[in-house]
């Protein structure tokens, strides 16, 4: 398994991302690491591997604030697919290399489409977990959607 922590630094590098790396407990959960690091919650980009049905995809990477939850129907209008669920804990893991509460909102699969609520944009900087349950990464919200590349679409509830 490719070390999916420092593929992210080695991406946000050749971005030419401003961005600080943060140590702490291991956590992956929204409210807990928020807590933990000191950021509001809707700061924090929350990533979920989602399983499509009836779409061009079969999985995507879904973000949005880390104090938002996820509007179904909406998700699966993004993505052009019939239905949207969490993808299997085994799934994620295989399609990202993380484990559960770790995967950062960034999609390195050409074959599952990244997408991110605009309600992400309502702070000047972002932290998510870098990959690691005991890492996250701060950096400008400008300097996210330069290396992200998401494609800006509603479904946060």
């Amino acid at each position: 398994m490719t070390d999916s922590h420092a593929r992210l630094v080695a991406h946000l590098d050749a971005a030419g991302a401003a961005y600080r790396i943060v140590e702490h407990e291991a956590e992956g959960r929204s409210e807990e690491i928020s807590v933990i690091r000191g950021n509001h919650p809707s700061q924090a980009l929350k990533a979920m591997v989602v399983a499509l049905k009836g779409g061009a995809a079969d999985f995507g990477l879904a973000v949005l604030p880390g104090d938002r939850r996820v509007d179904f129907e909406a998700l699966a209008r993004a993505f052009g697919a019939r239905k949207v669920r969490f993808a299997a804990p085994e799934d994620a893991q295989r399609l990202t290399g993380c484990v559960m509460g770790s995967v950062p909102p960034f999609s390195f699969d050409p074959a599952m489409p990244l997408v991110a609520d605009p309600a992400i944009q309502g702070n000047q900087e972002v932290c998510f977990n870098a990959a690691r349950l005991d890492r996250s990464i701060f950096m400008p919200l400008a300097d996210y959607l330069k290396a992200a590349a998401p494609r800006l679409t509603a479904f946060a509830a």
